[in-house]
């Protein structure tokens, strides 16, 4: 039996488990962990895995697929810890909506016995967390694969197999291409919701004013209640294409 692990669940981490239980996988088992206690336990009872550890390496041990599902910033650190247990001949890939950074750190902390491909998923919600993991989150939804240069075709085709199962769309693209792309239409839009309601909610006449905020305030005010942590690390891991 395949053992694919997924490392943090929150909302895309399950969501994945999620899609790949609908999917009704045959000889694949499902294993999570994170560090929080509580996206443990919320995905436990989400359903979505086979098994929820508490120990990173007994998720990384014996594993074929590796999926890196935490805050950008978290994933250097994670490469460094996991990449000496590592199996030979796993793949390993994330979720990360930055990669230059995480494709650089997979080229200095990954033992050169595994492949590392490069994965954005452009789906999510404002809300975090394994309590709002959706299977149908990636249906539809464009999915960027950035292979590193040493990766294999074999591993590229695996990757897109399961991009696949969870209803995506595969999406090809270079490295600089994709930090560039996606901060024009993902991040610089995050930053300027959060700039638009840091304005208006300090404003002495805050009160008055949201009484008159309509849809279009909410339309665009409606990112900035996303996962600060994620959105804090976009900032930091992709500052060049934002500015």
């Amino acid at each position: 039996m395949a053992k694919l692990s997924i490392i943090g669940t929150g909302l895309i981490g399950t969501s994945l488990a999620l899609a790949l239980k609908k999917a009704q996988l045959k000889d694949v088992e499902v294993v999570g962990t994170d560090s929080s206690s509580s996206a443990r336990s919320g995905a436990q009872k989400s359903g979505a895995f086979d098994r929820i550890e508490g120990r990173l390496m007994s998720v990384v041990r014996d594993a074929d697929i590796v999926i890196l599902a935490t805050p950008v910033m978290a994933m250097r650190e994670l490469m460094e810890i996991i990449g000496p247990e590592l199996p030979e001949g796993c793949l390993v890939t994330d979720v990360g909506s930055s990669k230059k950074v995480v494709l650089e750190w997979a080229d200095q902390y990954l033992p050169k016995t595994v492949d590392f491909v490069g994965g954005h998923p452009m789906a999510g919600k404002e809300t975090a967390g394994p309590e709002h993991a959706d299977a149908n989150l990636f249906r539809d939804k464009s999915y960027c694969i950035v292979p590193s240069p040493n990766a294999r075709q074999k591993a590229v085709s695996e990757v897109t197999t399961l991009v696949e199962t969870v209803g995506a769309r595969p999406f090809y693209i270079g490295v600089d291409e994709h930090d560039s792309f996606v901060a024009a239409v993902s991040h610089l839009p995050f930053l300027l919701s959060v700039a638009l309601v840091g304005c208006t909610s300090k404003s002495a006449n805050w009160e008055d004013i949201a009484q008159l905020a309509a849809s279009g305030y909410h339309d665009i005010s409606r990112l900035a209640s996303g996962d600060p942590v994620m959105h804090r690390d976009i900032c930091v891991s992709n500052p060049e294409p934002i500015v």
